[in-house]
């Protein structure tokens, strides 16, 4: 780390290679606003800055810059090592009328992006308390930019010009410019604040701004969130750069991780001892390291009266109410299985601090959230604040329903995933999966749900009901979503039982893929059409392909792996002559840096390949 003091008449930083160019504006009324290109070619326009009662009557009166160029290595990650490296400058305001309140205006300018966030220091005279409802910050795009819009972190996207839209965009915002580039807006840090989601401001065209969820109210010294603009070249890139979210977080605040074991994991639905114990020995033979109880073990989940300190099973779930949790528990963790137990925010909200040391001592892995409330300051406050607890009693979390994440997982990585996102409960279509790497997934890991043995062929039956929940896409992309789609707990076979399984041929791949990484690199891909991903754990590469509901010609440039070095790599992939019921078949070939691996992606399809070292 550098610092040095600079005049404050400089407006201009730019990112370490040059790139991205913030410029900082104050006019006569004292009121703040910025632009950003890139490489010459503008991405935000001329925009206003500032939030309630710091938007205007405002006079810059220092500058101080400073860089950064480190590395830091998760617990895990999508990659083993990750770099912060970024210019920085932090330019002080105060008031023109009552010069003692102060708002630092702290801007980091990387290769990957730009993020700025405004700071309100302590012994702000006459503020103490400061109370934020609105947000001024702008974004005006060039003319001609589009968006990847949805209006709930469950939602579907629909490409939209910046005009007209049905509601409040979700974070991130993938922007496409007629330029050529592409951006995405997102938070990061949304830890003790509210979210904002973006609108558009009817009295600028092409411009959005920023919704406040409600009100905050924090003494200071406290930051808001960052405002994140990662900007590419090409929509690959953005994905590569995933990382700046979680740069934007605190480190690790957890001391001893060595409990925290990302893993894949599979859905107990019986909730009977015999289902579970089944489970667990199925758990065994696919390389599973977790089953979870779902909803029901405690009684109706939407119950206010339910004890999730007692095993009590909602008789719509299982009537006979036989299941032995503890008994369970020994016969899993015997067998080397973890066990995660689902907990409705209900429970949550009503006996927390109960059920964090009740559950450690019955010796669970973690904790499904389920139907957070999330949004409102108080509720965004409460539930990483309950992540922290959890982090306490050494257990792990998965966020279920509408929260999206903000790179908290840096600092508590005990909150392994979330949903927030559209996945196989809804069982969407190729076209949409193939939008969510390049949207979703740039704001962090995802727990989609991946299933296998839903399709409409093999549950002929489930598929004649009325909104069958079978699957749109075949088995060679579901396979190859365990590549594609990044989650530390991944959640496998959902919907699917023990007894679904034939042993298939191809369950190889499922069996040794893992959840976390020492590598990624985002090979191809185009958004709503296709993408492919290569990642590294040790010296062994996995590769996930997947196409929209279009047949596609892909290319695999293996340029990725160690050259002068052979590989085996084993593909898996769709094939309608195949005699295995799922119409997987498999071929193995001798790869190098060198191949590149061609393949015809049928509609709604996927592959999958595993790379290891051939001697």
């Amino acid at each position: 780390m550098s610092t040095a003091l600079s005049s404050f008449a400089q407006s201009v930083l730019k990112s370490p290679d040059g790139k991205t160019v913030f410029s900082l504006f104050v006019n006569e009324e004292g009121r703040i606003s910025y632009s950003i290109s890139y490489n010459g070619k503008d991405i935000v326009q001329r925009s206003a800055m500032g939030v309630e009662n710091w938007q205007e009557g405002l006079e810059r009166y220092s500058t101080r810059s400073f860089s950064q160029d480190s590395w830091w290595t998760p617990v895990y990650g999508e990659r083993s090592r990750v770099r912060d490296r970024y210019q920085a400058k932090i330019f002080s305001f105060r008031k023109k009328e009552g010069a003692s309140q102060t708002m630092l205006l702290e801007v980091r300018a990387y290769n990957e992006g730009l993020a700025f966030r405004y700071n309100f220091p302590h012994g702000n005279s006459g503020a103490p308390i400061i109370s934020i409802s609105k947000d001024f910050t702008e974004f005006t795009l060039p003319e001609g930019t589009r968006a990847w819009f949805t209006d709930h972190a469950q939602g579907s996207y629909q490409l939209l010009p910046l005009s007209k839209w049905p509601g409040q965009a979700e974070r991130p915002l993938t922007l496409q410019l007629k330029n050529g580039l592409y951006a995405a807006l997102a938070e990061a840090a949304v830890v003790d604040y509210c979210r904002t989601k973006f609108v558009l401001d009817p009295a600028q065209p092409n411009t959005i701004a920023c919704a406040m969820f409600d009100k905050v109210q924090l003494p200071t010294p406290f930051a808001t969130p960052w405002r994140v603009i990662m900007i590419a070249e090409k929509p690959t890139q953005l994905l590569q750069h995933d990382d700046l979210l979680l740069n934007l977080n605190p480190p690790c605040a957890i001391k001893n991780t060595n409990w925290i074991k990302p893993g894949k994991v599979m859905r107990e639905i019986t909730l009977s001892t015999s289902g579970a114990k089944a489970l667990v020995d199925f758990a065994v033979k696919r390389h599973l390291q977790y089953i979870h109880f779902d909803a029901g073990w405690y009684g109706h989940e939407y119950d206010s009266a339910a004890d999730a300190t007692k095993v009590n099973v909602d008789p719509k779930r299982n009537p006979k109410n036989d299941l032995d949790l503890p008994q369970v528990i020994a016969y899993a963790t015997q067998k080397g299985i973890g066990v995660l137990l689902y907990v409705n925010q209900i429970a949550l909200a009503k006996q927390l601090d109960v059920l964090l040391p009740l559950y450690e001592k019955w010796g669970v892995a973690g904790i499904k959230f389920g139907f957070v409330n999330v949004g409102s300051f108080k509720w965004t406050s409460w539930l990483h604040e309950a992540v922290r607890k959890c982090a306490q009693h050494h257990l792990m979390v998965d966020i279920h329903d509408e929260y999206r994440p903000t790179g908290f997982s840096r600092t508590y990585p005990n909150l392994m995933t979330q949903e927030g996102i559209r996945g196989n409960e809804e069982m969407p279509d190729a076209t949409h999966n193939t939008v969510l790497p390049f949207t979703r997934f740039l704001a962090g890991a995802a727990d989609y749900t991946i299933c296998y043995y839903h399709r409409p062929e093999l549950k002929p039956k489930l598929a004649e009901t009325l909104n069958a929940r079978v699957l749109k896409t075949t088995s060679g992309h579901q396979m190859a979503l365990s590549v594609v789609y990044y989650s530390p707990l991944q959640f496998m076979y959902w919907y699917d039982k023990p007894e679904d399984s034939k042993d298939e041929p191809e369950l190889e791949f499922f069996d040794r893929v893992p959840t976390v990484w020492d590598d990624t690199k985002v090979l191809d891909g185009q958004i709503g059409q296709y993408v492919t991903i290569a990642r590294r754990s040790k010296k062994e590469w996995f590769v996930g392909s997947i196409t929209n509901d279009d047949t596609r010609n892909i290319t695999v440039n293996c340029s990725f792996l160690e050259p002068g070095k052979q590989y085996t790599a084993s593909i898996y992939y769709d094939d309608p002559a195949s005699p295995v019921r799922t119409k997987m078949s498999i071929k193995k070939i001798t790869v190098d840096a060198t191949t590149k691996l061609d393949a015809r992606l049928l509609p709604s399809g996927g592959q999958a390949i595993w790379i290891r070292p051939a001697n």
